[in-house]
């Protein structure tokens, strides 16, 4: 009876903490000129072990990717696999759940990592909120400079990296 109750609450614990997640993202990749070109880059993506699924969109050249339930994401290393297949990311737009998640200050973290809500002014966040990375690499170079050039504060102390989102 006493291990029952220690795995209910085991597993009350994790379901709350695997809510907050990301859950898709919509990759926008520049350079696509055949089917060639978006299946070796799907290929890639495919490696990467905290993606389930990927489905490119070959007239908008999107990929639709399904992130792994209770895998942290690493966008660094997306990057860097659509940049191996000879190609660069145009856009990043992740859907985040924020049940369970509190955004301080236009900051939340995941995964080690610290987000910076540019365009937040506190809003209370929750369910499934759009969030677009707007750092270089990730964005166009005009969307970068117009978000980027909003940041005034240094983030919080953390050892993982600070992404810039705008909502």
């Amino acid at each position: 009876m006493k291990a029952l109750k220690i795995f209910l609450i085991l597993l009350l614990l994790t379901s709350g903490i695997a809510k907050a997640q990301f859950t898709k993202a919509e990759l926008q990749v520049s350079g696509l000129t055949c089917a060639l070109c978006a299946k070796s880059t799907e290929k890639s993506l495919r490696a990467l072990p905290f993606i389930s699924d990927v489905k490119p969109d070959l007239m908008r050249n999107i990929f639709v990717i399904t992130f792994k339930n209770g895998q942290p994401v690493n966008f660094d290393e997306i990057n860097k696999k659509v940049q191996d297949a000879g190609f660069f990311v145009n856009s990043l737009k992740a859907t985040f759940n924020f049940d369970n998640v509190k955004l301080a200050n236009n900051y939340f973290s995941y995964g080690g990592d610290t987000f910076d809500v540019v365009n937040g002014a506190d809003k209370p966040l929750s369910g499934e909120v759009a969030v677009t990375i707007v750092d270089k690499g990730f964005a166009p170079r005009s969307v970068s400079k117009k978000y980027l050039g909003q940041v005034t504060a240094a983030a919080p102390a953390n050892s993982g990296r600070v992404y810039h989102v705008a909502i």
